[in-house]
């Protein structure tokens, strides 16, 4: 009988002891996914900076391109073409 008691208490001090665990990775869980929903935010928002640099990367390169830098001039060129046929399509709705 004094072996079943002391299998008894061992199955309680381990059941015990499974039940401390799962508590504390039920905790840790929460914290990790508190700082995965915090990171994708924080993703998202350095997504949306980054875009915003990359429209005034080609904002400034178009700039440079219409003043006529040497390292732009092809596409000067280009958007010289291009308005200068913005420019006879309006003549020519304005004529008609």
């Amino acid at each position: 009988m004094s072996e079943l008691l002391e299998r008894v208490e061992s199955l309680q001090k381990a059941t015990g002891t499974l039940i401390s665990r799962h508590q504390q990775l039920q905790q840790q869980l929460q914290a990790l996914a508190a700082e995965n929903a915090q990171l994708r935010e924080e993703n998202a928002a350095l997504k949306k900076l980054v875009e915003n640099w990359e429209a005034k990367y080609s904002t400034l390169k178009t700039a440079n391109a219409m003043l006529g830098s040497n390292d732009y001039k092809r596409e000067t060129k280009l958007k010289i073409n291009a308005m200068m046929r913005e420019i006879d399509a309006c003549i020519a709705q304005l004529a008609d």
